[in-house]
């Protein structure tokens, strides 16, 4: 969200009674001069307002480069098969800011919204917070009003300074560590290993979804003597080999003793893999077959989906060259003999254009490159340039995502697979062009 366009002049005045959601949230932008402010002295002040003590629910604190939200989303639907009620706070949306507060797996409601929005503009006085981390505490206040036995908190940044982290987590997944957001965290996987690590706690369970976890986060991990389960190491992954049907078809996960068997997609595995082992520890009592039927079919909106047939279109809102290297596998996977890939690109500013074309270069066949119009968004020129400087050729510049999509599909032909990615922002623009095909 963009800074406030008055950060020093008279406070902008709180919405009044009967205020919509879109009002809220447009004041939300007004009261702080910066979108990005990492620090939890002012998040803590107001917390300890509306939150004398600490919250009766559960928390489960999810941080990571990529993944975070495959696993928010698996977790979730385990606890609730274990009949536990769930609250579920993720970022950014794609379509409308209830997206970001679920409760008992359903957005959460206008009135629900606003309340909790109200709650935190009285509690915060002259506090001055930013649009996430207003956005942080009103979910708070309405997990707390629900009553609801799990809070699973996805990690906006970060994760040591992330608004999130002013609750001790009770149980902690970590998902990937690897470059994004340089500006703020770094560029060294040590030193954003050492940010993520920060939502861990003393003595509590936790665990990391991958097998390359950085030196920092281990060694926060024997500082504070948390209960760490390690992929690779306390738990392990059979991928299906190509062709395989049945159970062959299925991820096994082998811990403690027990396999499990999920799909292989459309998530991220490893992500799922560490939401099973967490619901291992938080619902023992769930057993294998209902962890199994859980995760059938379980799918995150904007993660892998397809949105088309005739040809295949999927859009993933994947935006830096880790997630970018996985979709590459994603599509490689599941491409036919001499089947045509086209990709529509749009991106932001500030991330790693380049990476990510590299990543994606070796399945890509064409490119249809779309500008977006929004804070920080690439015009069409600038990240051709940017795409070029990789290497990759193929490049058609378009005039929007909806226009790029047309092109795409109509090059890829009936029996060709299209490839939506890049932003949340690309990706919910593309949701909207193919509105009537995802019927």
């Amino acid at each position: 969200m963009p800074p406030s366009n008055n950060p020093y002049g008279k406070p902008p005045a709180a919405p009044g009674v009967n205020a919509t959601p879109d009002q809220w949230l447009s004041y939300l932008e007004s009261i702080h001069p910066s979108e990005i402010d990492l620090g939890l002295d002012r998040v803590l002040l107001v917390l300890r307002r509306l939150f004398p003590r600490k919250p009766r629910g559960r928390i489960i604190t999810v941080a990571g480069t990529n993944g975070k939200g495959s696993a928010v989303a698996a977790i979730e639907a385990l606890l609730r098969s274990a009949g536990r009620t769930t609250g579920a706070y993720t970022s950014p949306h794609l379509h409308r800011y209830n997206e970001r507060v679920r409760i008992d797996g359903s957005d959460i409601s206008d009135e629900a919204l606003v309340h909790a929005f109200e709650a935190v503009e009285q509690a915060r006085g002259n506090t001055t917070l930013t649009y996430f981390e207003f956005g942080t505490l009103a979910a708070f206040v309405a997990f707390a009003e629900a009553g609801v036995e799990d809070w699973v908190l996805e990690v906006g940044l970060g994760g040591r300074l992330d608004a999130v982290n002013v609750l001790d987590a009770d149980f902690a997944i970590i998902t990937s560590v690897d470059i994004d957001h340089v500006a703020f965290l770094g560029s060294d996987r040590e030193v954003i290993g050492f940010e993520k690590a920060g939502i861990l706690r003393p003595g509590t369970p936790a665990v990391y979804a991958d097998d390359d976890a950085p030196r920092s986060v281990l060694q926060q991990v024997s500082a504070q003597k948390v209960s760490l389960d390690l992929l690779g190491r306390d738990y392990q992954l059979r991928l299906p080999e190509d062709g395989a049907t049945g159970d062959a078809a299925k991820v096994h996960l082998e811990y403690r003793g027990e396999t499990i068997r999920f799909p292989a997609g459309p998530l991220p595995v490893k992500s799922v893999a560490a939401a099973v082992v967490a619901i291992r520890n938080l619902a023992p009592e769930l057993t294998i077959g209902q962890i199994e039927a859980s995760l059938m079919g379980l799918s995150v909106p904007g993660r892998f989906e397809q949105l088309s047939d005739s040809p295949v279109t999927l859009v993933d809102v994947g935006h830096n060259p880790h997630a970018a290297t996985w979709l590459a596998d994603r599509l490689a996977s599941m491409r036919q003999v001499d089947q045509r890939v086209v990709a529509v690109y749009g991106a932001l500013g500030d991330k790693d254009v380049e990476g990510v074309a590299s990543a994606m270069a070796s399945v890509v066949d064409e490119w249809f490159l779309a500008p977006l119009d929004v804070p920080r968004g690439l015009d069409v020129v600038t990240l051709t340039d940017r795409v070029r400087r990789a290497g990759v050729g193929g490049l058609k510049q378009c005039e929007s995502v909806a226009a790029a999509i047309a092109g795409a599909r109509e090059s890829a032909g009936r029996d060709g697979l299209v490839i939506v990615f890049g932003s949340f922002f690309t990706v919910a623009e593309a949701r909207d062009a193919l509105q009537g095909d995802r019927a």
